[in-house]
Order: C-alpha cells, then structure tokens, then sequence
C-alpha cells in the first residue's frame, strides 16, 4: 500500500526509516495520473499556444506556471507527441503542435458552444467566407433561408483564412474557391466562376475590353497569400510574373491595386461584392475558371446542413 502523504518512506527490509526525497515528496503530492484528456488539458495548451509563455497562459488561466506546465506534460505524455518546443525563451509549437491545435481549438469552441443556453433555443447556422460569400447567388441564399427556416437564423461570417474558419470550428459551414487540401473536409463543387483581372483604375490596363495572364506578368502581381486562390502557378513556368507582393486579406488586396503596386487576378463574384474606386476589373480571356464550394467538417454538425447545401443548389440552379 502507498504511504499517506507526509509519511516516511521505509527502506531495505530492516533498515530504519529515512525521510522521503524532495521528488519523492513532489510525486506525492501530485494528482493520480490519468489516462483521459480534459477540457483543462486543452485550455492549457491553447493558452501556451497563444501567448508563447508558460508564465503569461498561467496569468491568463489564472494558475500557477507549475499547474500549467505539469497539465501540458501531462497532455503530451497521453499522446505520445511533443507539442511545443521549449528549447528557446519564447515557446513555440512544434509541427504536430500547430496540426493539434486546431482540433483543439475546435474542440474547445464545441464544448462552449454545447452549454451556451440562449443558442440552444435559436442554435444559429455559421456561414463562412473568406472573400465574395456566394457571389451573385448571397442574397437570393440570404432571402430564401429566412422566407423557409425563420427558426435558425443563418450568419454570414468573413474569416480571412483558407478555410474560412471551418477547421477551427468557428463556422459549421463555409464557401470556399479553388482546392481545398485541409484534412477532414467533405466538399461539394456548387459552380464554376470565371476569373477577372484587377487593374488600376487609372492605370493602361483598365481601358481594354479583356486581358491575358501574360499581359499581368510583366509588372508586380498582388497575391492574397492567406484566402486568396491566386498563385504564381496559374502562369505557365516561363511565363511567371515579374515580381510578386503578398498581403493578407481582402481589403489589403483591393487597396494595394488602387494604390498602383500591382495588379491581380481573382474570381468574377469579386467585382460585384468588393467594388473599389481605384480598382477597375477586367475579363481575363486564358485562365481557368475558380470552382466554389459548400464545405462542412467530415463527422456530426450542425442538424440544418443539409437543407443549406440542397437550398444552395437549387439557388445554382435556378441560375
């Protein structure tokens, strides 16, 4: 049988009793370890992951550092992979550490979401969208939802990532362009966009009736590197733009062009959902055309996911 805490230790068989070690003393004190992750094992590490420190997530959870740092140990040691590395000052996440931390942030949304009583009543379906939402089909989704299904509000949310915030559980489902590699999605093609040149507006560019990729290839091309579907792939190899500038969003995108740093190429639905003064758009007669999809995580949602893809693809189909 285990001493009671504060006990000594016995020795050799005959031996006098010593006093128990400082580790020994230590591993007394700690909690029975446990085969069962928890919520708090979550929090803690989402809370490292953000900060970057072990004292200012202890702050932020309002623990101890040790607490904190025996509940990480504890949550590497359960799955058998080393999430953050603490070989330097500021932590940061290992790359098995950034892949778990969207599952846990999704996880740990989940959970909040399950004991928030006033959703429960009217359980909202979160739509997301990294840019353009449905293009021109938005308002017809929008007006239909609400005419058939009053008693869940459907929202309409702008996250600026490439899935717009679906495998981080913000959203239930998103609409998303071009590929998608994300692990864990189920997808579903609801049309084809064609593609548009963004030019300056007073720039040589903005007066032709069409353009081709090569016409853009010889100045700077803007990319959305973080929601955006345009890369430096769409050109052929020996036909790759000059140079490039990245930004992260939408809006940088659009204020970029306007501001005569480059132009850009993105789906048709951009021109009608994100006019600019400064930016003017333009057919593009050779690039392939952007596939939009319906997107949910591969596993139990939302109960109205159906209904949201079967109603967007009879919106798509009307035309």
């Amino acid at each position: 049988m285990s001493n009671p805490e504060g006990a000594e230790t016995a020795g050799e068989p005959g031996s006098p009793s010593r006093p128990a070690s400082p580790a020994a003393a230590r591993a007394a004190e700690a909690p029975a370890p446990t085969r069962a992750v928890e919520l708090r094992h979550l929090r803690a590490f989402l809370a490292v992951a953000d900060e970057g420190n072990v004292t200012r997530a202890a702050a932020h959870l309002g623990l101890t550092q040790p607490a904190v740092s025996r509940t990480l140990a504890a949550l590497e040691r359960h799955l058998g992979i080393r999430l953050v590395d603490r070989s330097t000052h500021h932590l940061a996440l290992t790359p098995e550490g950034v892949a778990f931390r969207d599952k846990a942030t999704a996880a740990v949304a989940a959970f909040d979401e399950a004991l928030d009583t006033g959703r429960l009543r009217h359980w909202p379906l979160r739509l997301g969208h990294a840019w353009s939402a449905f293009g021109p089909y938005t308002t017809p989704l929008l007006r239909s939802w609400q005419e058939r299904y009053p008693a869940t509000p459907l929202e309409l949310l702008r996250i600026d990532d490439r899935t717009a915030g679906l495998t981080r559980g913000e959203v239930d489902a998103a609409l998303l362009r071009g590929p998608v590699e994300a692990p864990g999605l189920v997808t579903e093609v609801l049309f084809t966009e064609a593609r548009v040149a963004a030019v300056t507006a007073d720039g040589p560019l903005a007066a032709r009736t069409s353009l081709r990729l090569a016409d853009l290839a010889d100045g700077p091309v803007v990319l959305n590197t973080v929601s955006g579907t345009t890369t430096p792939a769409l050109w052929p190899p020996e036909a790759r733009p000059a140079a490039t500038v990245t930004v992260a969003n939408t809006d940088d995108w659009l204020t970029a062009i306007a501001a005569g740093r480059g132009n850009g190429v993105s789906a048709a639905s951009t021109a009608a959902m994100h006019p600019h003064p400064g930016v003017a758009y333009v057919p593009l007669d050779d690039a392939p055309g952007v596939p939009v999809l319906l997107a949910r995580r591969d596993g139990p949602g939302h109960p109205a996911l159906p209904k949201l893809a079967a109603l967007a693809r009879e919106i798509v189909a009307r035309g």
